[in-house]
């Protein structure tokens, strides 16, 4: 399985975790699973052209799940830690992913084979996000139960756009993969890994260098793009749900983008064109790639990805 390094190219490609629940209807384990197989047959498609992945992706759905059913069950079972709920949802999301894999790869004849990392991603606990939650996880509360979790547990929550009350937790920067050499390795033997789930699992180092998790979310883009700079990734592509980047999205004066470069990119990131919590930071994590040496980034929706590496969408951002 193992292939020489020399005529390899190797792609970090990160998949939204709302892009395993089509919408209300089909949220359960089987629907993901659908929506995992069918996002899978294209990156499939991917690695048959050549390429070696790294996949990547969100979590945000998955935990809100974890913990509301771990809230339904407080009177009879202990809370998960959100530290917990990230890696149960590394191995869960994991499994889809290498089952979808395994799979496709029969079908279509593919000497392949898929293994998750479960991830650990280093934090600063000294990183200004701690003082500052910003992250919405969890159920819609009303206010007195906001109130009373904020006294007895310590809570941060916020009133959240008129719709109720939201716990929010740090979403502090990634600056260290844990498990970076492992994943490498299993690159370098051919592998196709899953990694960083959900940004990774939030840790810190303690006075004696010891790993603690932490009650913490780090953004997937930021974490993805990182581990595309440690491995030296030739193409860090976002798969998202839109088949372009646009200036002016979803008003009367829209410009869908198709190439651009990473000065035009801070430029329009600096004009405000990209939403904060959606695009914005899936740009400003390419922008981070790149300026650190990346070759491109491609962003587009699963079912354009062939298409996309082929030239025909999606858009493509360049140094």
């Amino acid at each position: 399985m193992a292939k020489d390094s020399t005529q390899r190219k190797v792609a970090v490609v990160a998949v939204g975790g709302n892009s395993l629940i089509k919408d209300k209807a089909h949220q359960t384990v089987p629907d993901q699973y659908e929506a995992s197989a069918e996002t899978m047959s294209h990156i499939a498609g991917m690695i048959q052209s050549g390429w070696d992945v790294v996949i990547t992706h969100g979590n945000g759905p998955q935990v809100g799940f974890i913990l509301r059913r771990a809230e339904l069950a407080l009177h009879e079972l202990h809370p998960v830690p959100l530290d917990s709920c990230g890696a149960d949802t590394q191995g869960a999301i994991g499994y889809m992913f290498q089952r979808a894999l395994h799979n496709e790869f029969s079908r279509r004849g593919i000497n392949k084979q898929a293994a998750t990392v479960v991830t650990q991603v280093l934090v600063d606990r000294k990183d200004s996000a701690f003082e500052n939650p910003s992250k919405p996880i969890g159920s819609f509360m009303e206010e007195p139960i906001a109130m009373k979790r904020r006294e007895e547990e310590g809570w941060a929550v916020v009133e959240d756009a008129g719709r109720g009350w939201r716990r929010v937790v740090p979403s502090p920067k990634p600056i260290r993969i844990v498990e970076k050499e492992a994943i490498q390795s299993l690159i370098n033997q051919g592998f196709i890994v899953v990694a960083v789930g959900g940004g990774g699992i939030p840790v810190v180092e303690d006075e004696d260098g010891q790993l603690v998790g932490v009650e913490a979310v780090i953004d997937k883009d930021f974490a993805s793009a990182l581990l595309a700079i440690d491995i030296r990734a030739d193409l860090f592509l976002i798969s998202t749900a839109v088949e372009r980047v646009a200036l002016n999205f979803n008003k009367p004066d829209q410009h869908w983008l198709d190439q651009i470069t990473l000065a035009e990119a801070k430029r329009y990131l600096g004009e405000g064109h990209f939403a904060k919590g959606s695009m914005e930071p899936k740009i400003r994590a390419i922008i981070d790639y790149l300026e650190a040496g990346g070759k491109e980034a491609l962003v587009t929706n699963p079912e354009n990805i062939e298409r996309a590496l082929a030239g025909e969408t999606g858009t493509r951002i360049i140094s």
